[in-house]
């Protein structure tokens, strides 16, 4: 009965809905367990918008870099240099200052028969600023990942498309795409699990909680400090990160069969090799 109330005034919190004030007296087991799971929706936003919107900029990203013109691939290079060489919280850092730089009141667009103002203030909150810091930090990881991919695409599947007379676009969607990702999905798996796991850094940035609507380690460091005791809340994170990669790798496991569908013998397998150092 007590979870059940506690799931009903703060299993939404974290978007707005429910109780307002968070629990500051007699703070039970499912008090946290609600408000951590309730936090954890801003946790799993982070990651699936970002590695979806990555996924298409990332794969652009290598196109562009084993393109012979130089005009698209110095730029693409030297994005995945500076987010690849530059620490995940110095850049959320660099980003929130910067934002904050912007005018609160956005720019205006003269376009002649109509005037649009492009909204700027939205960029200092973590639901918008951090986002884009994860999207542009997940596409340089994994445009190396698929750049990678495109490199070793067989010598043989590209004479044998030239032989069937498929050239361009045609060409890079019925083979060297396909292959690319068959070759790509096992790496391409870890950095979604450790993107996942960065979405803790939004925590430590400076992007604030907007009115206490904070991730899964806001609502863990609360209940550390009001109950001194840190030895049940950061645990209790830790298994719904693990529970959430998890799900991760069973849904990218059944992509990379999917992909792997026609090859014979034995399928290529999906493992876990977490990055210690990055």
């Amino acid at each position: 009965m007590i979870c059940g109330e506690a799931l009903q005034n703060y299993g939404l919190r974290s978007l707005g809905f429910g109780e307002r004030l968070l629990p500051r007296a007699d703070i039970t087991l499912c008090d946290q367990v609600v408000l951590i799971g309730s936090g954890l929706i801003w946790n799993v936003y982070f990651a699936i918008l970002a590695l979806c919107l990555g996924f298409f900029f990332s794969v652009a990203l290598a196109v562009a870099r084993n393109s012979p013109r130089a005009l698209l691939r110095k730029p693409a290079d030297w994005f995945v240099f500076v987010f690849r060489g530059s620490p995940l919280f110095i850049q959320f850092f660099l980003a929130y200052e910067a934002f904050v730089l912007l005018p609160r009141l956005g720019f205006d667009l003269d376009l002649g028969s109509m005037e649009l103002t492009v909204e700027t203030r939205w960029l200092a909150r973590a639901w918008l600023g951090a986002l884009l810091v994860l999207f542009l930090n997940t596409s340089a990881y994994a445009a190396q990942i698929f750049y990678g991919a495109l490199q070793s695409v067989p010598k043989g599947d590209l004479e044998a498309a030239d032989a069937y007379g498929m050239t361009g676009w045609k060409r890079f969607r019925r083979v060297v795409f396909p292959t690319m990702m068959r070759l790509a999905w096992p790496a391409y798996t870890n950095e979604a699990i450790f993107l996942f796991h960065a979405t803790t850094l939004v925590f430590f940035s400076s992007f604030p909680a907007f009115q206490q609507k904070g991730d899964a380690l806001y609502y863990a460091q609360y209940f550390a400090d009001r109950t001194f005791n840190p030895f049940v809340p950061y645990p209790i994170v830790a298994i719904y990160f693990v529970l959430v990669t998890l799900c991760i790798i069973a849904v990218f496991g059944a992509v990379n069969r999917r992909l792997n569908r026609h090859l014979p013998g034995e399928r290529t397998r999906i493992r876990y090799r977490p990055n210690l150092i990055r």
